[in-house]
C-alpha cells in the first residue's frame, strides 16, 4: 500500500508560515498513510519564536494556524505515524503526538516539551491533544517538568511506541503503518474525529 512520506526539512523545521503552507499542501495529497520524518539532527524544534517576535501583531492567528495543523493530522483519514529521526520539542514534539503512532531513533535525540522552563504556558487546545494522547502519570512527567527524554524513555513512558537504530526509524516506522493502509477513508476519519473530539475542539476554539 502506498505511504506518503513527508519530508518536513533538514533544519530545525520550525513551523513558519511559509512551512504550514507546505506541509498542509502536501496533507492535500495524502494517499495511503502518512509517514513525516525530517533529514537532520532535528524532527522539528516547533513554533518559530524569531518570526513571531517579529510579528507579534499576528501571534493569535499563528497560534491558530499552528493548532489547525495539529486538528489535521489528529484526524487525517489515513494511518500516520511521526520517524523522530532527531530532537522534538515543544510544538515540534505536539506534531509527533497528533500522529497515531511514533517510532524515535533510540541513540539520539530529545523528545521534549520545555514549556515549564520557558514560562510559555500549554493552551487548552495543546494540552487537550497532550492529555488524550497520555496516561495522566505521563502528561504530568512530560507537561510540567521539561523533561528531555531520550528515546528509550519516551518508549517507557509512551511518548513514542517504539524506538529503532538511526538508519532504521524510517524503515521501522514505514513498515508499522503499511499494513494499516487502505482502511476506508471516511470511517477512519469519523472514528478519529469522535475518539479526539475534545481535543479537536479546543483546538479549534482558538
Amino acid at each position: 500500500m502506498t505511504v506518503s512520506v513527508l519530508d518536513l526539512g533538514d533544519d530545525e523545521n520550525r513551523f513558519s508560515p511559509d512551512w504550514l503552507q507546505r506541509v498542509h499542501s502536501f496533507l492535500d495529497g495524502v494517499e495511503g498513510a502518512l509517514l513525516t520524518t525530517g533529514g537532520g539532527k532535528f524532527y522539528s524544534n516547533g513554533l518559530d519564536l524569531e518570526w513571531l517576535t517579529a510579528h507579534s501583531d499576528q501571534a493569535g492567528r499563528y497560534v491558530a494556524d499552528v493548532q489547525e495543523l495539529f486538528a489535521r493530522v489528529l484526524t487525517l483519514p489515513v494511518p500516520t505515524i511521526a520517524a523522530i529521526n532527531g530532537h522534538a520539542f515543544g510544538a515540534g514534539a505536539m506534531l509527533a503526538m497528533a500522529h497515531d503512532f511514533r517510532v524515535m531513533r533510540a541513540d539520539r535525540g530529545y523528545f521534549c516539551f520545555p514549556e515549564a522552563d520557558i514560562n510559555i504556558p500549554f493552551t487548552p487546545g495543546m494540552a487537550a491533544l497532550l492529555q488524550g494522547k497520555l496516561t495522566p502519570s505521563a502528561a504530568v512527567s512530560s507537561m510540567t517538568t521539561g523533561r528531555r527524554f531520550g528515546g528509550p524513555e519516551a518508549a517507557e513512558i509512551g511518548l513514542v511506541d517504539e524506538v529503532a537504530a538511526e538508519g532504521e526509524v524510517v524503515k521501522v516506522a514505514r513498515t508499522r503503518v503499511a499494513g494499516l493502509a487502505g482502511k476506508d477513508r471516511g470511517t477512519l476519519g469519523a472514528i478519529k474525529a469522535t475518539m479526539f473530539a475534545p481535543a479537536v475542539a479546543a483546538l479549534r476554539a482558538a
